[in-house]
């Protein structure tokens, strides 16, 4: 059975991030997407010129409408902009017994604040116990914790495990922001912390890299595969799409990953 993973974030017109970043991770690691979008960003590769919220109660009939039809097997939660989304989407997934990723998508890479500070608090209250995972980068986790960024694997690990106190069932703390040439994740979890590690990429090509992780993770899980495996598969798939952007041509900033890199094969 191909599972249905909803993805409920915001839209990337240039296509490397957000709800269509999303769709593509999830085709591409066989799923079937799903989306209520929260977000209406103006951007490219380069930078956020804009952002135009949805209203919350409109997330919350988007929501609605997909559970009414349709299985869910599995949700991604990425960009939610302010508390009263936050709110929306808390009640809308009420009672849902599918796992829920949550990637809490605070900041973008050109430093364009995409979650507003107040927003931070319920995200930690009313989304953070729902959710099968936490997929946090580096500056979000410390955003969440009210500490300085972690510097190295190190206070990777004390930072997951104090994510975990906060009330995260799972963190899979993401390390790209590291220096080095490695790229370490860490998954902590009720039976202890495992390091995952990678390759860093010499790349620009890192748009989404985020958003492409949490929609792998998620639609590895709705097949129903462990966490350990599915986080193993979905950063792989990750990693994969970043040392392929290179077959891309798109933009002149920090350019996409290499969604469909699975396929490239089969193409005439």
């Amino acid at each position: 059975m191909i599972p249905n993973i909803l993805s409920i974030a915001g839209s990337d017109p240039s296509g490397g991030a957000g709800i269509q970043a999303d769709i593509k991770a999830i085709g591409a690691n066989g799923g079937y997407a799903m989306a209520a979008i929260t977000a209406l960003t103006v951007q490219n590769t380069q930078a956020v010129r804009g952002v135009e919220i949805v209203p919350a109660e409109v997330v919350r009939a988007q929501i609605a409408a997909i559970r009414d039809d349709i299985r869910i097997d599995a949700v991604k939660i990425g960009m939610l902009g302010t508390a009263e989304i936050v709110a929306a989407v808390a009640e809308a997934l009420e009672g849902l017994a599918a796992p829920i990723v949550l990637d809490p998508v605070m900041v973008a890479r050109s430093g364009d604040r995409l979650l507003a500070p107040e927003a931070v608090a319920a995200l930690r209250d009313r989304l953070l116990p729902m959710a099968a995972v936490i997929t946090p980068n580096l500056p979000e986790a410390a955003d969440l914790l009210g500490s300085a960024p972690a510097r190295d694997v190190g206070g990777m690990l004390e930072d997951a495990a104090r994510l975990r106190a906060l009330g995260a069932r799972v963190a899979l703390l993401k390390g790209g922001h590291l220096a080095g040439g490695d790229s370490p994740d860490v998954l902590a979890h009720p039976g202890g912390i495992d390091r995952l590690d990678g390759p860093r990429h010499d790349t620009h090509n890192t748009h989404g890299t985020g958003c492409t992780l949490s929609a792998a993770l998620a639609c590895q899980l709705g097949h129903g595969r462990s966490l350990t495996e599915a986080a193993g598969r979905a950063k792989a798939y990750t990693a994969a799409a970043i040392a392929a952007a290179g077959r891309l041509d798109v933009g002149h900033g920090h350019g996409p990953t290499h969604h469909c890199h699975p396929f490239d094969e089969t193409r005439p």
